[in-house]
C-alpha cells in the first residue's frame, strides 16, 4: 500500500493536486462556484464562433474612418488603465469584482453604440437585450432556490456541511456566466440550432485573395476556413439541437420558449420545437443546482477528498494570513478617518492637558526615582558580555514585519563580510522604538499588524493566552525565580507617535500589562525605562509623546539617576522615537529641549550613541573633527566654538517593517550640538532613493487604487457645470489639425472662463482646489514658492478635467450628429428588444402575457427599465439633446440627477488614472527637485522592501560592536518551514530553546535568513578608565 502511494505521488505533484484540494476545501473563498473556469470556457468557445463565422465579415467590412478608430483608441485605454491595478492582482475582492463588472457593463453599453462594430457585421443590440431578460430571470430563480434550501436546512431536513452561506456577489457573478454563455449561443446558433445552409465559395471567399499569397497557399487556407466552419456548424446542429416539441412534453410545454422554423422564406406556421436555448439555459441552472446541493451537503467526503490527517496536515501549509500595507491615500478607509480623528483629539486634548505619562508618575510607590524598580532595570549588568538589537516602526505591512521578526527570531545569522563569514548570535534583548502599529493605536491593529507576525516568528510559550492582563510584573515563567537568572530574550519598548494616538491607551493595555511578545518576555511596566547594561553601558528609553520632548516628570527621573547611578565614564545610549536632529535640521526647527538640556548638562559627553526610529529608513552620523576623520573618544572632536561633543554617533534606524522613506533629502544634515557630523552609511543610497520617487508617474494609482472615490469626484466637481457643451461640433468642420486643436483649447479656455464669471459649483470646487493645494504643500518652503507650486498644482488638475470633459463632451456629440445616439428616446434598447422578440421568439401560448399579468406589469416594466439603465449611453445623449434645445431649466430635478449620474459614470472612469497621474507627477516633482512631501511621496509607494535592523554587542572588554543588517526584497509568500514543523516540540518548551523557532519561510526568491547583508558595522570604544570606575565602585 505504501509502496502504491510513493509511485502516485509525483504524479499527482505534477498535477499541483495540493491546488485542486485547497480548492474543493471549504477554505477556498468561493467552495461550491468556479465561474472564473466558466467565464474561461465561454470566452474560448466565442472566439472559436466569432473566428470561424464572422472573420470573413470583419475583414472584408473594416472601418477605416480615424475618427471612431480614435475613440475605440481612447475609450480602451481609458478603461484599461482604469482596470490595471487589478489585473492578475488579488486586491480588496470585493472592490475588485465591482470594478470589473462596472468596466464591462459602461464599456459595453458605448461599444455596440459605434458604428463600426455594425459595419463589421457584428451587432450587440440583441445579445445585450437578451443578456438582462436571462440574467434576471437567473437571479430571481437562484435567490429562490437559496432561500428553499436554507429554510429546509433550518428545518433539518438538508444536512450542510460547509459553514458558509451562500454570498449574494457570487449568486450575481454565476448568473452573469450563464447569461453570457447563452447569447454566444444565440449569437452563432440563433434560436433553432438546425440553421440553414451556408454557401462558401469563391465568390464568397475573395477577401482571402491578398497579393502576397499565390494561388496554392489560398486553396489551403480556404479549405481549412471551410473545415472550421462546418465544424462549428455540426457542432450547433448535433450538440444544441432542440430536445422536443411541444407535443413531447405537454404539461411543461406552456413554460418553454419556442424555436424559430427552418424554412426557406416566410413560415406559414409557428414552431412548436422547444428553444435549444432554453434547454442550454435549464442545463446551466440544473448544474449549479446539483453542484451546490452536493457539495453543501453531501458531507466530508467530497469537499474534503482526503483523510483526517491529511487534512490536519493541509491545514498546517496554508500560508499566513498578513495584512497587506496600509492604503495611506484611500479614501474609502475607516481606519485613516480614525487615525485623523483620534489626532485630533489628541492634540487637543492630551498634549498639555491630560498626559498618560504624569499619570504614571503619579503612580510611583518609591520617592527616590532613581531606586525605582518599576522604571530602573540593572538585571543585564552583570554579564560578561551581551547581544542586543533595536528596531522601531514595526506593523505596517505583514510581509515586511515578519521578515524583520523572523531575523530577529534566529539562534544566529550566518552572514558573509567578504570573503569571510560572520556570526551574529541572537540578541539577549530587543529594543523597539516605536509606532508598534500602523495606522493607529487599536486592539485590530495590534493584535493583526504587531503581534500576529511576531508570534509566527518566535512562538509565545504554551501557556501564553492573548486575553490575559498581566497585573503584578514581571510574570516570570516557572522555576525562573528572579528576572536576572532568566535567560530567555527580553523586549524593552517606548511608544512613537502612532501609539499616542489613543492617549496611549492600548499601548499600555497591550505592552504595560502583558508579558510576552511572542517568545520575547516583556518584563517593562511604564512607558519609559533605563537599563543598566554590562562594562558600564546605560541605554535610556525616552517617551516623546506627540510633541517631540520628555515632560517634567521624565527629565526628573533620568537627571536623579545621572547623578546618583550613572558614574562619570559609563557610556549611554538614548533611545528617543524621533531623531530631532534630522528633523529639526530638515524643518528648520528647536524641539526636544528637555532632552537637549539632559543630554548637554547632565551626561555631559556621556552619550556615545543616539538613536531612533520615525524616519523608515537607515542613516548613520558620525562626528568628526577638523581633518575628517571619525571620532572615538571625546577630546577628539571640538568644532570652531571649541564646544564638546555631546553624542558620537545618530543612528536613525526605522526600517522594522514599515513604509520607505527616502534618505537623499536628508543629504545635507551636516550640524548638531554645535559640532560636526558626516554621513557614514545610508540605506537605500541617495541615488537609489531618488530613482524610487520615480514610481510615483506610474506606481501611483496602482498602489493607491482606492484614491479613485476621492479624485475622481474632485475632477467632476470641478467641471460639473459645464456640461453640456452643445457647440463643441464646430471644431471639426475645418480640416487642418492644427486649426482643431486651435479650436479645441479656445474651447478649453472659454469653459475656464465660465467657470470664473457665471459657475457656482465649479468655482467653488475650483477655489477649494487651490487653497488645498497651497496649504499641503510642506511650511519648509517660503510662502511665496509654496504659492507658486500649489497654483501650478490646481492648474494641472483643472487643466486635466477640462481636456477630460472636452473629449467626453465630443463623442457624445459625434454619435449625436451620425445618428448613433438620441434617435428614437430613452427605451430604444427594449423597443427595439421587443419587435426582434415577437420574431425570433414565438409564444403561441401567451406565456409572456400571463406573466405581465401575475406580475401587475413588472415583468416588463423591470426589463424595460434595466435597459435603460444599462444603456447609459443613449440616456445622456437624449437629456443632453433636450438641454441644448431648451436648457437645463426645462428638465425637472429627477431628470437632472438621472443626467448628471450617467455623465459621471463615464466621467469617473476616464478621470482616476489621469488624477493620479498628476497627483503623482507632483509628488515625483516635489521630492526630488525640491526634497519636500518625503512622507507623502513615499508612504503612496507603500514599499516593502529595504527593511533592516542594528545588533550591538557589548564585548568583553567594554567596546560596543553595531552592525546593521538589511534585506533588500521582502518576500511577497510565505509557506511551512519543513524544519520547524519536523523539530520535536517538548511540553512547556520556550520558543529560545528551539533550534527553528519561526514557523514561515519564503515560499520563493531569496529567504531573509539567507539573503540579510551587513550594510554598516563601527565598533564605539569604551574610556578606558571604564574598568578602574568599576573597581572603585
Amino acid at each position: 500500500m505504501s509502496a502504491e502511494k510513493q509511485s502516485i505521488g509525483p504524479i499527482f505533484e505534477s498535477f499541483k493536486m495540493d491546488r485542486v484540494r485547497t480548492i474543493l476545501a471549504h477554505q477556498y473563498p468561493y467552495p461550491h462556484e468556479h465561474s472564473r473556469h466558466a467565464m474561461t470556457a465561454v470566452i474560448i468557445g466565442w472566439i472559436f464562433f466569432i473566428s470561424s463565422d464572422n472573420l470573413h465579415t470583419l475583414i472584408q467590412k473594416m472601418d477605416k474612418n480615424i475618427k471612431w478608430w480614435s475613440m475605440y483608441i481612447c475609450l480602451i485605454g481609458f478603461f484599461y488603465f482604469f482596470s490595471s491595478p487589478f489585473i492578475r492582482k488579488t486586491i480588496k475582492p470585493s472592490y475588485s469584482n465591482f470594478s470589473r463588472w462596472y468596466i464591462a457593463w459602461i464599456f459595453m453599453a458605448a461599444l455596440y453604440h459605434l458604428p463600426s462594430f455594425q459595419s463589421m457585421g457584428v451587432d450587440l443590440r440583441m445579445n445585450l437585450s437578451l443578456f438582462i431578460t436571462i440574467y434576471i430571470t437567473s437571479l430571481l430563480f437562484l435567490i429562490v432556490f437559496h432561500i428553499i434550501f436554507l429554510g429546509l436546512w433550518y428545518l433539518g431536513l438538508v444536512s450542510r456541511m460547509a459553514e458558509k452561506r451562500p454570498e449574494i456577489l457570487t449568486i450575481i457573478q454565476n448568473c452573469a456566466v450563464i447569461s453570457i454563455a447563452c447569447c454566444v449561443f444565440y449569437s452563432h446558433c440563433g434560436n433553432r440550432a438546425i440553421t440553414r445552409e451556408k454557401h462558401f465559395d469563391r465568390r464568397n471567399s475573395n477577401w482571402f485573395s491578398f497579393p502576397l499569397w499565390n494561388k496554392q497557399d489560398r486553396n489551403i487556407w480556404i479549405s481549412k476556413f471551410l473545415k472550421m466552419h462546418e465544424w462549428k456548424d455540426q457542432i450547433c446542429s448535433s450538440w444544441f439541437a432542440p430536445v422536443g416539441s411541444a407535443s413531447d412534453y405537454p404539461l411543461f410545454s406552456k413554460w418553454v420558449i419556442y424555436g424559430e422554423l427552418a424554412c426557406n422564406g416566410s413560415c406559414p406556421h409557428l414552431s412548436d420545437e422547444i428553444s435549444p436555448l432554453y434547454s442550454l439555459w435549464a442545463t446551466f441552472i440544473g448544474l449549479y443546482i446539483a453542484n451546490y446541493v452536493i457539495e453543501r451537503s453531501t458531507g466530508w467526503a467530497l469537499t474534503h477528498p482526503m483523510t483526517i490527517s491529511e487534512y490536519e496536515k493541509l491545514k498546517k501549509q496554508m500560508k499566513p494570513d498578513f495584512l497587506d500595507m496600509v492604503p495611506w491615500y484611500s479614501g474609502t478607509s475607516t481606519d485613516l478617518f480614525k487615525t485623523v480623528f483620534d489626532l485630533m483629539v489628541s492634540v487637543t486634548l492630551f498634549v498639555g492637558r491630560f498626559d498618560m505619562r504624569m499619570m504614571q508618575a503619579a503612580m510611583n510607590k518609591v520617592p527616590d526615582e532613581s531606586k525605582n524598580s518599576d522604571l530602573l532595570y540593572d538585571h543585564l549588568q552583570n554579564r560578561d558580555e551581551l547581544w542586543f538589537d533595536f528596531i522601531a516602526d514595526t506593523g505596517d505591512g505583514g510581509n515586511s514585519t515578519y521578515a524583520v521578526a523572523r531575523l530577529l527570531a534566529q539562534r544566529s545569522l550566518q552572514i558573509k563580510n567578504g570573503d569571510s563569514v560572520q556570526k551574529l548570535p541572537r540578541g539577549d534583548l530587543l529594543l523597539i522604538g516605536g509606532d508598534l502599529a500602523y495606522p493607529n493605536p487599536s486592539t485590530f491593529t495590534y493584535e493583526r499588524r504587531f503581534f500576529c507576525p511576531f508570534e509566527y516568528a518566535f512562538q509565545p510559550p504554551p501557556w501564553y493566552k492573548a486575553e490575559h492582563i498581566a497585573v503584578d510584573k514581571p510574570e516570570l515563567p516557572f522555576g525562573v525565580s528572579e528576572l536576572k537568572r532568566y535567560r530567555g530574550p527580553q523586549c524593552f519598548l517606548i511608544p512613537g507617535n502612532h501609539d499616542w494616538f489613543d492617549g496611549l491607551h492600548t499601548f499600555m493595555r497591550y505592552i504595560c500589562h502583558r508579558s510576552w511578545l511572542g517568545g520575547w518576555f516583556m518584563p517593562q511596566k511604564k512607558s519609559y525605562f533605563a537599563l543598566e547594561l554590562p562594562k558600564g553601558w546605560w541605554v535610556f528609553g525616552l517617551d516623546q509623546a506627540l510633541h517631540g520632548d520628555i515632560d517634567v516628570y521624565q527629565f526628573k527621573f533620568f537627571v536623579e539617576l545621572c547623578q546618583h547611578k550613572v558614574r562619570e565614564n559609563d557610556s549611554v545610549i538614548v533611545m528617543t522615537h524621533e531623531p530631532n536632529w534630522l528633523l529639526d535640521w530638515y524643518w528648520g526647527d528647536d524641539t526636544g529641549k528637555n532632552v537637549s538640556y539632559l543630554i548637554r548638562d547632565y551626561l555631559k559627553g556621556r552619550c556615545k550613541l543616539r538613536m531612533a526610529g520615525d524616519l523608515h529608513h537607515y542613516m548613520r552620523h558620525s562626528c568628526v573633527s577638523s581633518s575628517r576623520e571619525p571620532v572615538h573618544v571625546q577630546q577628539a572632536c571640538v568644532s570652531s566654538s571649541r564646544e564638546p561633543v555631546h553624542v558620537q554617533h545618530l543612528l536613525v534606524n526605522g526600517c522594522g517593517g514599515a513604509f520607505l522613506h527616502p534618505t537623499h533629502v536628508f543629504r545635507g544634515f551636516k550640524k548638531f550640538y554645535g559640532n560636526s557630523y558626516e554621513s557614514k552609511a545610508t540605506y537605500p543610497s541617495f541615488e537609489d532613493s531618488g530613482r524610487i520617487a520615480l514610481g510615483n508617474i506610474l506606481k501611483f494609482r496602482r498602489k493607491n487604487w482606492q484614491f479613485d472615490i476621492i479624485g475622481g469626484i474632485i475632477y467632476f466637481v470641478l467641471v460639473f457645470s459645464m456640461f453640456p457643451q452643445c457647440d463643441l461640433f464646430d471644431i471639426l468642420h475645418d480640416d487642418s489639425w492644427s486649426i482643431r486643436l486651435k479650436g479645441f483649447f479656445s474651447m478649453m479656455w472659454g469653459a475656464f472662463l465660465y467657470i470664473l464669471e457665471r459657475s457656482y459649483v465649479s468655482l467653488a470646487g475650483v477655489l477649494v482646489l487651490i487653497m488645498a493645494s497651497f496649504f499641503f504643500v510642506p511650511t519648509k518652503l517660503s510662502r511665496k514658492k509654496r504659492a507658486i507650486i500649489g497654483v501650478l498644482h490646481g492648474v494641472a488638475h483643472l487643466t486635466s478635467a477640462l481636456i477630460l470633459m472636452l473629449l467626453l463632451e465630443l463623442g457624445i456629440e459625434i454619435c449625436i450628429r451620425n445618428h448613433l445616439l438620441a434617435t428614437s428616446g430613452y427605451h430604444t434598447l427594449y423597443e427595439w428588444y421587443r419587435s426582434m422578440e415577437s420574431q425570433h421568439f414565438p409564444d403561441p401560448t401567451g406565456l409572456r402575457a400571463r406573466i405581465e399579468q401575475w406580475t401587475f406589469g413588472l415583468y416588463p416594466a423591470c426589463i424595460k427599465y434595466l435597459m435603460s439603465a444599462f444603456d447609459i449611453p443613449e440616456v445622456m445623449a437624449v437629456t443632453r439633446s433636450q438641454i441644448c434645445k431648451r436648457g437645463i431649466e426645462s428638465l425637472p430635478r429627477g431628470g437632472a440627477i438621472i443626467y448628471y449620474a450617467s455623465v459621471f459614470t463615464y466621467f469617473w472612469v476616464f478621470s482616476t488614472p489621469i488624477v493620479s497621474l498628476v497627483f503623482g507627477s507632483y509628488l515625483y516633482i516635489c521630492i526630488n527637485w525640491f526634497h519636500v512631501h518625503f512622507d507623502e511621496a513615499f508612504s503612496s509607494l507603500r514599499i516593502a522592501n529595504y527593511k533592516a535592523f542594528t545588533r550591538f554587542h557589548i564585548t568583553k572588554n567594554g567596546d560596543l560592536e553595531v552592525f546593521s543588517l538589511a534585506v533588500d526584497k521582502v518576500p511577497k509568500e510565505w509557506k511551512l518551514d519543513p524544519d520547524w514543523d519536523a523539530e520535536p516540540k517538548q511540553p512547556l518548551q520556550l520558543s529560545h530553546f528551539r533550534r527553528f523557532p519561526s514557523k514561515w519561510k519564503a515560499a520563493s526568491g531569496p529567504d531573509p535568513v539567507n539573503s540579510v547583508r551587513i550594510i554598516d558595522h563601527f565598533v564605539v570604544e569604551r574610556n578606558p578608565r571604564v574598568a578602574d570606575s568599576q573597581r572603585k565602585g
